[in-house]
């Protein structure tokens, strides 16, 4: 009996120091991001800072794979990476990933610059609409052909240019790498491979994976926010942070044609709620969906001439049903709504373009459906009315006594207070012909019987 429970007691012992163990020992947090940089992603990689530095880990392993993204969100990344206590290191892999437009800021941005082989950045020339392409004519080409009404493009071109590469060179000052590249691939977006990129200082080391990059960089010192660190990774523990429900959430309703399907839904459910009162679910349906449809497109680069256009659109293709027009607002309403879904999503940049398959795919749906319930609600709104007051005129009902001036009468299995102008038999049929009160005024349906 003692002897097991000495076996307990060292097992105990044991559990508890490797338990200690693991809790003392070092560790690296893996936060893996691939495609668009948007909203998700911003949020995303700052709950994973914020968790590292509450868990006291040694690195920040962001690996990347993304061909660039929104501009707010990157800026909001890069802060997050430069006030970070804890080092990031941004690692573009597997072999075959790319860090491209915002992606080359936020590795530039990043303590520690880290590429797979196979893999490339660059091309961070900004995108916007209306904005020409880095093989538009030069500045000095412009000024030779005179000027023109591309002179104001060109000039707001160069000055959003020019902010970029201001913002890159600093990045690449900050961290000691390659600012001319830096500034080459914002003005020409040129793009490197990751031998290139170690060769001419733009990354600190290649790797093959996130264990060979935490074995490298094992004793290198980083200059972080509150001073200078050494890294001790030769022995970390590498922890991977899956996105939770929230940002996943958060990257499908922030995705633009899925913000757009739930503004449009949204629309549907109150429109279908107004126009049947007392069904409630669509109106419960519609309002949920129409809310996080604009809380996705507030958090998006939108357009609100385009947002417009989809109302005014929408609306024609209402009023359409109930004010025919010839086809003329409907047509109307059909070419608003297009062309305010193709400006709706006031960027350029991949992963956050409505494409247009899909938007005259969603033309043709809401047309049809908005037109479908509105003929449904004017056909129900046709119909005769089989309640109420109004519903008694024309009704047929039966004398139940002599009627000369008022009697009693019988329509719809009731028994009314009847008024004639003309004497009527028992037994004989009536027609209500009007309503005072509690009293119809009804005449005979046929000429009273002599014989009866």
């Amino acid at each position: 009996m003692r002897t097991v429970q000495l076996i307990r007691y060292v097992a105990a012992a044991l559990l508890a120091l490797a338990a200690s163990a693991a809790a003392a020992s070092p560790s690296v947090l893996v936060l893996p991001v691939a495609g668009a940089i948007g909203p998700a992603s911003a949020e995303f990689i700052t709950h994973g800072l914020d968790r590292a530095e509450r868990d006291g880990a040694q690195l920040v392993v962001l690996q990347l794979d993304t061909p660039g993204g929104l501009d707010t969100s990157m800026r909001e990344i890069i802060k997050a990476i430069l006030a970070s206590p804890v080092p990031v290191a941004v690692f573009v892999a597997p072999s075959g990933a790319r860090a491209a437009s915002a992606g080359t800021y936020i590795l530039y941005a990043s303590h520690i610059a880290a590429m797979a082989p196979g893999t490339n950045l660059g091309a961070a020339t900004p995108i916007q609409i209306g904005m020409p392409s880095p093989t538009s004519p030069t500045p000095e080409a412009s000024k030779e052909k005179g000027k023109s009404e591309g002179d104001h493009e060109d000039t707001l071109t160069r000055k959003v240019t020019n902010d970029a590469a201001a913002y890159i060179r600093g990045l690449a000052q900050l961290r000691g790498r390659n600012a001319d590249w830096g500034e080459k691939a914002v003005r020409e977006a040129v793009s490197l491979s990751a031998d290139e990129a170690l060769a001419q200082h733009v990354i600190d080391l290649e790797a093959r994976d996130v264990a060979d990059l935490v074995a490298k960089v094992d004793g290198r010192k980083v200059a972080t926010t509150p001073g200078e660190r050494t890294l001790s990774t030769k022995d970390a523990r590498i922890v991977t942070l899956v996105p939770d429900w929230k940002s996943r959430f958060l990257a499908i309703i922030t995705e633009p044609s899925v913000a757009l399907i739930l503004m449009m839904l949204g629309v549907y459910g109150l429109l279908f709620e107004f126009m049947n009162p007392g069904f409630v679910l669509p109106g419960v349906i519609g309002a949920i969906a129409l809310l996080i449809g604009l809380f996705a497109l507030n958090m998006l680069p939108i357009n609100y001439a385009g947002l417009a256009l989809i109302l005014v659109g929408l609306g024609f293709m209402v009023a359409e049903a109930f004010l025919p027009s010839y086809g003329s607002l409907g047509a109307g309403g059909i070419i608003a709504f297009a062309i305010g879904s193709i400006m709706l999503i006031d960027s350029d940049v991949p992963g956050f373009a409505v494409p247009l398959w899909f938007v005259g795919g969603l033309t043709v749906v809401s047309a049809a459906f908005v037109y479908l319930v509105a003929q449904l609600a004017l056909r129900a709104h046709r119909r005769p009315v089989v309640t109420g007051s109004e519903e008694l005129i024309g009704s047929v009902g039966v004398a139940l006594e002599d009627v000369e001036r008022e009697g009693w009468a019988r329509v719809h299995s009731e028994q009314w207070r009847v008024q004639s102008a003309v004497p009527i038999k028992r037994g004989q049929n009536v027609r209500v012909t009007g309503r005072d009160g509690l009293v119809l005024k009804v005449t005979p349906l046929e000429p009273a019987n002599e014989g009866a």
